[in-house]
C-alpha cells in the first residue's frame, strides 16, 4: 500500500449528518414547532385564569423565535433555494401536533402540551444536539441549546398548572384524549431526526372538539367582571382623572388589555394559512407583548394592595368584534393601538412628575412596543388587501368599522353597567386613598 491508496480514517461521530441531512431535520423541526405555535394560540379566549393566559404568549414568542432562527438555518444550508413552504413527509407530525387545538377542555390542552408536545420536541433537540457536530453546525447549536432550556422552563410552568387543575377536578375524559394524542405520536415513531416519520394516517381522538373564536371569552373568575372596565368609557361626566386616579385607571387598563391578548391568538391562528410564515412570527410578538402589558397593570395593582375581586375585568372591546371576521379582530387591534399610541408619553411624564417610577416605567415600555405594533397592523392589514381586496378591506375602511362597532357597543350600555362601574371604580379610589395615608 502506498500513498495513493492509503487513506487516514474519516468515521468520526461528528460526521454523522451531512449538510443537507442536517437541513432536512431542522425542517421538520421547523414544521414542528410551527403546529404548536398555531394550535396553543387558538386556545388563548379559551383559558380562564390569567396566569394560564398569559403563559401561552410567552411559550409561542420563544418557540416562534426558535422555528424562525431554524428557518433561517435550513436556507442557509440549502443556499441559494429558499423554498421551505410545505411539509413534504413530515405533514403528519404536523398534523399529529396540530391536534392540540381540538383539546375537549382546557386541561386536556395543557396536558397534551406539558406532557406529550413540549416533551416530544425537547427530546428532539437533546437527541439532535447529542449527534451533531458542534462544529460545522455551530449556528444551530446555539439556539437550540437556549430553546431546549426555555422547554424545560414551559413544561415545569405548564405543569404547575396542570398540578393545580388537578386539584379542582381531574375528568377522566381528558386523561384518555392526551393518552391517545401521545398515541398518535407514538405510532408516527416521535419526533425522529434520522428518518421521516412513518407513514400513519392522523385521526382526532374521540372527543375531540375545533376550538372555534368565542362570541365572549372565557375570564378569570375571580376578577370583578363586567363589561366596561372603568365609568369613563360609558359615562361622559366621569374624569379620565389625574394624580391616583390617573395611576388606577392606567393600571386597569393595563390589566385589561387582556382582550388584545385574546385576539392577538385568535388572529394568529386565523390568519396563519392565509398569510406567509413571517406573519406568524410577528403575530406572536404583538400577541406576547400584550400579555406583558396586561401582567404590567396586574402587578401595579396587587404590589398596591388591591385583591383580584375588587378589580374589574371588562370585555366590551373584545365583545364589540362579536360576529365580524377575523379581519375585524386584527383591526381592532390596529385600531386601538393609533388611538392610543400618542398619549402614552404624556402618561408617562405625568407618573414621573408625581414620583410613580413604576407607572412611567411601564408606559414607557409600551409606547415602545406599541410603535412597533402599529407598523405590524399597517404591513399586515396591507399584505391581506393585496391578496385580496374583495375579501379583505383597506386599512382604513377596517379601522373605521372597528371604531365603529366599538362605538355601537358603547351606546349599548346599561343604566345600570353605568352605576356598578361607577360605584366599582369610587370604591377603589377610596380604597386607594387609605392605602396612601397608611403608607
Amino acid at each position: 500500500m502506498d500513498a495513493a491508496t492509503a487513506y487516514l480514517s474519516g468515521d468520526q461521530p461528528r460526521a454523522r449528518w451531512k449538510r443537507l441531512d442536517t437541513a432536512q431535520i431542522l425542517k421538520r423541526f421547523f414544521f414542528c414547532e410551527r403546529a404548536v405555535i398555531v394550535n396553543a394560540s387558538r386556545w388563548i379566549p379559551h383559558l380562564a385564569r390569567i396566569e394560564v393566559k398569559v403563559a401561552i404568549p410567552l411559550l409561542c414568542w420563544q418557540n416562534a423565535e426558535t422555528a424562525n432562527a431554524l428557518r433561517q438555518r435550513v436556507f442557509e444550508l440549502r443556499f441559494p433555494s429558499r423554498l421551505m413552504e410545505h411539509e413534504g413527509a413530515d405533514k403528519p407530525l404536523a398534523d399529529a401536533l396540530s391536534l392540540l387545538g381540538m383539546a375537549p377542555s382546557e386541561r386536556a390542552f395543557i396536558g397534551a402540551l406539558a406532557d406529550v408536545a413540549l416533551p416530544a420536541i425537547h427530546d428532539a433537540y437533546s437527541e439532535f444536539l447529542a449527534f451533531s457536530d458542534p462544529l460545522a453546525d455551530a449556528p444551530t447549536y446555539r439556539f437550540l441549546e437556549l430553546s431546549v432550556r426555555e422547554k424545560r422552563q414551559q413544561i415545569a410552568t405548564l405543569r404547575k398548572f396542570l398540578a393545580e387543575m388537578d386539584q379542582e377536578k381531574a375528568e377522566g375524559v381528558d386523561r384518555a384524549w392526551v393518552d391517545s394524542f401521545n398515541q398518535q405520536l407514538k405510532e408516527l415513531g416521535g419526533i425522529p431526526t434520522d428518518r421521516a416519520p412513518d407513514p400513519h394516517a392522523v385521526t382526532p381522538p374521540p372527543s375531540s372538539a375545533p376550538r372555534e373564536v368565542p362570541d365572549k371569552p372565557v375570564r378569570d373568575t375571580r376578577y370583578w367582571a363586567c363589561r366596561f372596565y372603568w365609568p369613563d368609557i360609558i359615562c361622559a361626566d366621569f374624569p379620565y382623572g389625574t394624580g391616583l386616579r390617573l395611576q388606577l385607571r392606567s393600571a386597569v387598563s393595563h390589566l385589561n388589555e387582556i382582550w388584545a391578548v385574546e385576539h392577538g391568538g385568535i388572529i394568529l391562528s386565523e390568519f396563519a394559512d392565509v398569510l406567509p410564515w413571517e406573519w406568524v412570527y410577528d403575530a406572536a410578538r404583538w400577541t406576547y407583548d400584550e400579555s406583558r402589558h396586561c401582567l404590567m397593570g396586574k402587578m401595579r395593582l396587587e404590589e398596591w394592595g388591591f385583591s383580584a375581586q375588587e378589580i374589574p375585568l371588562g370585555t366590551y372591546i373584545y365583545e364589540s368584534a362579536k360576529g365580524g371576521a377575523p379581519i375585524d379582530r386584527l383591526g381592532m387591534l390596529y385600531f386601538f393601538e393609533t388611538k392610543n399610541i400618542g398619549r402614552k408619553p404624556e402618561r408617562a411624564a405625568a407618573f414621573k412628575e408625581i414620583g410613580d417610577a413604576v407607572s412611567e416605567h411601564d408606559m414607557d415600555f409600551d409606547w415602545a412596543d406599541e410603535t412597533i405594533h402599529a407598523s405590524y397592523g399597517n404591513r399586515w392589514l396591507r399584505v391581506l388587501h393585496e391578496l385580496d381586496g374583495q375579501r379583505f378591506p383597506a386599512a382604513d375602511e377596517v379601522r373605521q368599522r372597528c371604531e365603529r362597532m366599538v362605538s355601537e357597543m358603547i351606546a349599548q350600555a346599561s343604566e345600570d353597567e353605568r352605576k356598578a362601574i361607577t360605584s366599582q371604580a369610587e370604591h377603589l379610589i377610596a380604597r386607594a386613598m387609605q392605602l396612601t395615608n397608611s403608607n
